[in-house]
């Protein structure tokens, strides 16, 4: 039987989602400002369509980060998890951090996105498709 929701929260559970499946895409992202924002060598990302994704915030704890180069990062002000994007370049969608999901998905990452801007510290050693930068 198919997966037909998953749940998630932030860190201190303040800022719930449930969303419902299937996502568009799972892929790992190896650009700099995901990188920087969660502090990692690369971030996996859900991508959600933002109208299949309810999200419970009864204290108002979810924050929204507006980046000057364009995008949104949504993050609890309580625990400080960085939780969800949301950019101009995917209209509609809204991208969950995978780590955030209490419930497992069928869906495994199916490539590494901008991995021309990949750190070199860290050696990616699986046969998914590393894709650069879209071009702008």
């Amino acid at each position: 039987m198919s997966q037909t929701t998953a749940a998630g929260s932030c860190l201190c559970g303040r800022v719930r989602f449930l969303a419902r499946m299937p996502p568009k895409w799972v892929a790992h992202c190896h650009c700099t400002r995901c990188r920087r924002a969660h502090g990692a060598a690369f971030v996996t990302w859900v991508g959600m369509e933002e109208a299949r994704v309810g999200i419970e915030d009864p204290e108002g704890a979810l924050r929204w980060h507006v980046a000057e180069g364009g995008g949104q990062r949504g993050f609890c002000s309580h625990c400080g998890s960085p939780m969800l994007f949301k950019g101009e370049r995917w209209p509609g969608e809204l991208h969950i951090a995978r780590a955030l999901f209490t419930d497992a998905l069928e869906q495994l990452p199916q490539a590494h996105a901008y991995y021309d801007t990949h750190v070199d510290w860290f050696e990616v050693g699986d046969a998914l498709p590393k894709k650069p930068a879209p071009e702008a």
